[in-house]
């Protein structure tokens, strides 16, 4: 308050229902110097009419609009701040009464210097615009200025706003034609580099899939009754990463990068049966306890595998979404999964997706110890997993989608 001639009162309220409480009000001199003493801390004083509109979100704490007021004191505007404890409730407001006569004169001298200002600057632009030849330096750079910004974000179209750059033509003889040129090539290099960074990071995609397909294909020959197990999975889930991101699920995690390297690395759930014999791996009953502890040691040995691969390369890597896939797969939301016992959240994300994913695959599709679900019993005992053995967002996607998936399994069955 004693920092600004303007504000003129300065005072805390609690607002009821009976009327304003008051928690403290300074003492205040008006411009004529008359002092005005404030209310004694306690006392009630009664709503102005101005604030009638505003009592309601006032006794809740919320934020109102600056009120202008005319009357004995001048002319006033009022602001009225909420004050929050450490709950984050709102227990009264700081109100200041800025006298606007003063700001409104002060505002008319600032907005006249800074037109006169502008004006002279407007003034001088012509002036010299007029007396620099026109098309020897406005238009060329004009014209260097919009495609130059337009290259700036490349994307698809950058060899097209290379072209229009070229189209320019300019011929002044002078720099400006020097700088054109200069432009011109620094453009077409980078398009060219552009082009080239394509065209290898393609190549590394495909190598990168190929290398992928032919690790997953490794384990999956070896399993006697997959049935493309890893083509479908992957299938299923793009389809359960599209809906969650659809429905606002997880969208701090779902990147397009994230999604890409899920989907991308899906076929490695598995990588870890390599370890698996042949024995226990296709076996045609049911296993025995110690058959079973040593086919649960896949995701261990997948985790494994992909954690050695991923050391060997620096930095950011598609493939710690496949050690995520392929260690912890079969975790359950509620803690009864292996092998770690992981629950709810703490499961990676990408886990979570292919354990729904790789049950509902092996649920309708034969296996050598069991014949196919029908399509309705394998969707019942995913709906019921939901909350135990599956995230239930995972689940709610995936029963949304059901037309997609049935176009997965009827394009498999058919080939």
């Amino acid at each position: 308050m004693d920092s600004s001639a303007n504000i003129q009162f300065l005072y805390v309220y609690k607002f009821e229902q009976d009327g304003c409480h008051v928690v403290f009000d300074s003492d205040a001199r008006l411009p004529d110097g008359t002092m005005i003493e404030g209310d004694e801390p306690g006392a009630v004083v009664p709503y102005e009419p101005e604030l009638e509109p505003y009592i309601q979100q006032l006794i809740r704490g919320e934020r109102i609009p600056a009120i202008e007021t005319h009357d004995q004191y001048g002319s006033l505007l009022s602001v009225y701040y909420p004050i929050y404890n450490s709950n984050g409730r709102c227990v009264c407001y700081a109100i200041t009464n800025v006298n606007i006569q003063t700001i409104s004169s002060f505002s008319f001298d600032f907005v006249g210097r800074v037109v006169l200002l502008f004006l002279g600057f407007f003034i001088l632009a012509v002036v010299t615009g007029l007396w620099i030849s026109r098309y020897r330096i406005v238009m060329p750079l004009a014209g260097m200025t919009k495609y130059a910004d337009e290259v700036a974000f490349m994307d698809d179209e950058y060899e097209n706003k290379l072209k229009k750059m070229e189209s320019l033509d300019i011929h002044t003889g002078d720099e400006m034609q020097l700088l054109y040129k200069a432009l011109c090539k620094m453009t077409g290099d980078t398009v060219s580099q552009m082009n080239d960074i394509r065209m290898k990071s393609e190549e590394i995609a495909k190598m990168q899939n190929g290398l992928i397909i032919t690790m997953a294909d490794m384990v999956e020959s070896r399993d006697s009754d997959t049935g493309a197990h890893i083509q479908k999975t992957a299938a299923y889930v793009r389809i359960i990463l599209q809906g969650l991101k659809k429905n606002g699920y997880y969208t701090e995690k779902l990147t397009d990068k994230y999604m890409q390297d899920v989907e991308m690395s899906a076929p490695l759930h598995d990588i870890g049966k390599i370890n698996i014999s042949d024995t226990v791996l296709n076996k045609p009953g049911k296993l025995t306890d110690e058959e079973y502890a040593i086919m649960k040691t896949h995701t261990t040995a997948g985790k494994n595998i992909l954690e050695s691969a991923i050391s060997t390369v620096e930095g950011d890597n598609y493939l710690k979404e496949a050690r995520n896939m392929a260690g912890y797969h079969h975790e359950r939301w509620d803690g009864k999964g292996y092998p770690e016992g992981l629950h709810g959240e703490v499961i990676p994300l990408s886990a979570r997706v292919m354990a729904v994913a790789d049950v509902f695959d092996a649920l309708v599709s034969p296996r050598i110890y069991k014949p196919p679900f029908p399509l309705e019993k394998a969707l019942q005992i995913i709906q019921e997993g939901s909350g135990t053995q599956f995230d239930p967002k995972v689940v709610e996607v995936f029963m949304e989608a059901l037309p997609e998936v049935k176009n997965v399994m009827n394009k498999y069955r058919e080939s």
